[in-house]
């Protein structure tokens, strides 16, 4: 939490998630169990919000873990989640749980990231889809982000890349206005900036099969081009920061071609 958010105040941090939610005072009131007014008068500082209100407020505007923290803190109380490192010993349990979960879904690819895409685990899919990568890429923090869309990395393999690009740099605009991460914000500037390689396929989107319900991942290998469909798995109610931020993005095969190329490399 920075001074200058603290400084801000509560009512105005809260009227900034209720105008991002596009949900009018009164809408919030009413799922809050509240009065207009009394909603009123917190954002405007008026009326100092009870650390109960606070977090009533926060749950009813989605607002993310780490930024209910930081609520609190500028309504003068203390943070209710805890923030405990992936490392620590009472979440090896946890982590235990994650890796036989992406071991599980070996041939398929799948990942672990934080809320910066940092790289925390992967599978063998992962690990075969990263050969020829450079390897300042590979070099432990490993960002996913950097992977796919720097030149050295996935980006010249992947034959629908205008259209993959496009969709991760939109992917990490709404987390950025979802979490308010400078560093978020520094990794998209990055990543945004690499130039798009030429090549690919001209036409991609309507040479091949179209997928209505998710754009795939076209993406070459050896000299065969597989396609993924990707899906995101998040924790449902976390209750601590590290916690709330992890996720999983696995990469299904999107036709039976990639499906049997995979199975025939880790059978």
């Amino acid at each position: 939490m920075t001074t200058a958010a603290l400084e801000t105040g509560v009512g105005p941090m809260l009227r900034g998630w209720r105008e991002q939610r596009r949900i009018s005072q009164l809408e919030l009131a009413l799922r809050a169990d509240s009065s207009a007014r009394h909603i009123s008068f917190i954002e405007t500082g008026r009326s100092r919000p009870s650390e109960e209100m606070v977090l009533r407020l926060a749950e009813h505007l989605d607002v993310p873990i780490r930024e209910r923290n930081a609520l609190l803190l500028a309504a003068g109380y203390a943070p209710h989640y805890a923030q405990t490192p992936l490392d620590d010993p009472s979440m090896s349990s946890l982590r235990e749980g994650m890796e036989r979960l992406l071991q599980a879904y070996d041939p398929y690819p799948a990942l672990m990231v934080d809320a910066t895409y940092t790289v925390l685990a992967a599978n063998r899919g992962i690990e075969m889809l990263l050969e020829g990568v450079a390897g300042h890429l590979l070099t432990p923090p490993v960002n996913a982000m950097r992977l796919t869309l720097h030149p050295e990395g996935l980006a010249p393999r992947i034959r629908n890349l205008p259209q993959w690009r496009g969709h991760l740099l939109e992917q990490m605009e709404r987390q950025i206005a979802l979490l308010r991460s400078d560093t978020l914000r520094e990794l998209h500037e990055e990543v945004a900036a690499h130039p798009v390689p030429a090549g690919g396929e001209p036409g991609d989107a309507g040479a091949h099969p179209v997928f209505p319900f998710a754009l795939p991942l076209r993406i070459e290998h050896a000299g065969t081009v597989l396609s993924f469909i990707s899906t995101i798995a998040t924790f449902n109610t976390p209750m601590d920061v590290t916690v709330s931020e992890l996720a999983i993005e696995t990469f299904l095969p999107a036709d039976p071609e990639t499906a049997k190329y995979l199975q025939s490399l880790m059978p």
